[in-house]
């Protein structure tokens, strides 16, 4: 898979995403910025929460258990400017057991996302330049 950044203006950026979606990030204008899409941390989190949700929405369909309107919830702590923490908050249908909830919780560690910010995968980054 392939994500490509191109400058807009400012510290905008668009943001290609293979299978044609995209989306735009931005600084907020107290940084610098113009504020036109989230902050590239933010979108972190958010595909912390989304795929929280969805491990979880996988395991119940597979068990065959109602989460009705699950919710996720991720608060985003910074130490500066670098992101340092982050809750997670599940919200489940009171009608399942606290043996089915407690399961959920557990499923829900085993995001993807959740493994790499944790440390749990084995993840390399490397960079290069290239002409323009």
């Amino acid at each position: 898979m392939k994500v490509v950044a191109r400058r807009i203006e400012g510290y905008a950026h668009e943001i290609d995403l293979e299978g044609g979606h995209e989306l735009v990030v931005d600084e907020p204008a107290d940084r610098g910025g113009t504020d036109t899409g989230p902050r590239p941390t933010q979108l972190l989190a958010s595909s912390l929460a989304g795929c929280t949700a969805i491990t979880i929405e996988m395991y119940a369909d597979r068990k065959g258990w109602d989460v009705g309107r699950l919710e996720v919830d991720v608060e985003l702590g910074y130490e500066g400017t670098v992101p340092n923490s982050f809750a997670v908050s599940i919200a489940l249908p009171a009608e399942l057991s606290e043996e089915q909830r407690h399961r959920l919780l557990a499923i829900a560690t085993k995001c993807p996302v959740h493994k790499v910010l944790a440390g749990e995968a084995s993840v390399t980054v490397t960079e290069r330049l290239e002409a323009a």
